[in-house]
């Protein structure tokens, strides 16, 4: 009996393989003959020996950003981070105002939180992007008002790849004394972080997007008196008081050591997959009616390599989806793929919802070959021209 070959994987914007380095490291802190015990265990040398772990996961995750080890808070994922990051600081912070800005395209964690603190009776300023998906400093000015205490805006797009430029939006932030949040699931070795440089006070992170486990991320929140964050999460005071619960250490040594290989790799793993772009590309010239949703730069100054979101003119999503069985994509966010509506963000670009219905998000990554790329576009473009609508004069 043969065994049935594995989808040429194409969706590492929606998850990552765990990097056999950080799988290794894992295994080390699971069974009865390791160092398995709870790290908040502080009345033994086990537990001792397993908070050592964590903190130094949590350097690495910190040298990653520039940030001080002592300034990350473990979560669940980003999606945790998030929330932690808009709900925790503006009810730590209500008094000084009741005001936040976001924009109608981040990821559901922003959007879904950002609603339900309104319903709450904060407020929040909507920012509409450009067809480009970035929000502009200037843009951001015209909404901050005396009473705005948080802005939250991604720093890599999840569905389009484009790169805000967050250190000039912090600096609109600040200049009207509020805080700046971004979330960075997509972005570590991406594009350069460096929370100091860039003047981030929070930022979410994840570690199932860059070769890490599922189930574990972290928030970044600067020491600083003005940033306050009230937890969500309550029972033992753990993580400065901001999240309890105990520590799955096998999980976070496994984002550390994720977080220190992609330092090492980030500009072999971004030449790779430039290429791997520039070669998908390509291979789709000769297949008319593709308009890239994602801003094309072949210097990548505006856009990650990694993310491509492309509509095929006349051929339904959902039904080109169906005909790649052996290709996995998306046709966006996977934390929104149960709907069968357009996707929110095509849409708030100004992408016409017959190109949005007929979008799919491509997504590489360090362990996409060149013989993966070639034998996906053979199988898109029989599938693209099998399901393309007949000419109108025929």
């Amino acid at each position: 009996m043969t065994t049935p070959s594995l989808p040429i994987y194409l969706d590492y914007a929606a998850t990552t393989p765990v990097d056999v380095r950080a799988a290794e490291v894992m295994q080390r802190y699971l069974t009865v003959d390791q160092l398995f015990a709870n790290p908040a265990s502080r009345s033994h040398m086990l537990g001792w020996q397993a908070e050592q772990v964590i903190e130094l996961a949590r350097r690495q995750v910190a040298d990653t950003i520039g940030a001080d080890p002592r300034e990350i808070v473990w979560t669940s994922g980003a999606t945790e981070a998030d929330n932690l990051a808009l709900t925790g600081f503006m009810r730590a912070n209500r008094e000084r105002g009741m005001h936040m800005v976001t924009s109608t395209i981040e990821h559901k964690a922003i959007v879904d939180t950002a609603h339900a603190l309104e319903k709450e009776g904060f407020e929040v300023t909507w920012l509409t992007p450009g067809r480009d998906g970035c929000i502009q400093p200037e843009q951001l000015r015209t909404a901050m008002r005396d009473d705005t205490v948080l802005v939250s805006l991604m720093a890599v797009h999840n569905e389009l790849g484009s790169i805000n430029d967050i250190a000039a939006l912090a600096e609109v932030a600040h200049a009207f004394g509020a805080a700046f949040h971004t979330d960075a699931a997509q972005a570590v070795g991406r594009i350069p972080l460096d929370v100091v440089a860039q003047q981030i006070d929070l930022m979410s992170l994840s570690a199932h997007k860059t070769y890490g486990p599922k189930g574990v991320g972290a928030l970044y929140v600067k020491r600083h008196p003005d940033i306050r964050v009230e937890a969500l999460i309550h029972g033992g005071g753990h993580e400065r008081g901001m999240r309890s619960g105990t520590l799955p250490t096998h999980q976070i040594a496994g984002m550390g050591e994720a977080f220190a290989v992609m330092q090492q790799e980030h500009e072999t793993d971004n030449a790779h997959i430039k290429q791997l772009q520039q070669r998908f590309l390509h291979g789709l010239e000769g297949v008319e009616g593709i308009f890239a949703n994602t801003p094309l730069d072949r210097d990548f100054k505006r856009v990650v390599p990694n993310i491509l979101n492309l509509a095929f003119e006349g051929v339904d999503g959902e039904s080109l989806l169906m005909a790649l069985r052996d290709v996995a994509v998306s046709t966006g966010s996977a934390c929104n793929s149960a709907s069968v509506d357009p996707s929110y963000v095509l849409l708030g670009i100004g992408t016409p919802r017959s190109l949005a219905l007929s979008s799919l998000r491509f997504s590489f990554g360090r362990f996409t070959t060149e013989a993966d790329i070639d034998h996906a576009l053979t199988l898109i473009r029989h599938a693209v021209n099998g399901l393309r609508s007949p000419p109108r004069n025929s």
